[in-house]
């Protein structure tokens, strides 16, 4: 008896402005970004507000109920800067270290944050594109071309530590990124994931890859109609 696969496929799979699908691999939750950066007055604005108003209720003093709203601020206006520089996509990936467990791990959580950007390009072949994509970098960074199904790529890995005057812990910080052509010749999806959990820099090299092997500038659901 031949069991028939079963597949689960996201409202995102049907949004008409799309230009770019992919899979995420569990552990990873996508933050809304317009859930969470509402126009003003607007009907998503309203929902919003609804939405808090328990975790403002069960505050227990107003101190805390303010430090709050000021956190949640902050993480609004790094959302808006995310969406700035092009970012139509983020998501917070949790996952539990097994890696020598029951050695020094002893299972803690890992965390890391994946987003998709796109970036304007002068018009040219897109495996020109993937090149100049990583151009110029620092001579210590991993540089990589590869051809995937979606396209020539490139793909850059880095490590990096906030300023001391940034306020952020003094944490390295390994980001690694792939560069996307689009068939348009004009612009280009940047795939990154981010991580302090540089020990485990091979693992996430891994997760992007799986990604970006999946990742489409074709509509997916269209392509399986047509092979029906």
């Amino acid at each position: 008896m031949t069991t028939v696969p079963h597949f689960t496929v996201a409202d995102s799979a049907e949004d008409p402005e799309a230009d770019v699908w992919f899979a995420e691999p569990a552990g990873f939750t996508a933050v809304p970004l317009d859930a969470l950066l509402p126009l003003p007055d607007s009907v998503a604005a309203g929902d919003l507000r609804t939405a808090l108003a328990p975790f403002l209720e069960s505050a227990p003093d107003e101190v805390t109920r303010q430090r709050f709203i000021a956190q949640f601020a902050q993480g609004q206006q790094l959302l808006g800067a995310l969406r700035e520089a092009g970012t139509v996509h983020c998501s917070i990936g949790l996952h539990r270290d097994d890696v020598d467990e029951g050695a020094t791990s002893n299972g803690r959580p890992l965390l890391s944050f994946f987003t998709v950007s796109w970036r304007a390009t002068a018009v040219s072949p897109r495996a020109v594109t993937a090149a100049r994509a990583v151009s110029g970098l620092d001579t210590q960074a991993r540089v990589e071309y590869v051809e995937l199904p979606c396209g020539p790529a490139t793909f850059s890995e880095t490590i990096r530590t906030p300023r001391t005057d940034s306020g952020l812990p003094q944490l390295p910080l390994v980001q690694f990124h792939a560069h996307l052509p689009h068939p348009d010749c004009r612009r280009l999806a940047v795939f990154t994931l981010s991580t302090t959990a540089v020990g485990h820099r091979e693992q996430y090299r891994a997760i992007l890859r799986h990604i970006t092997a999946l990742a489409t500038f074709d509509h997916p659901l269209a392509s399986a109609t047509e092979a029906l």
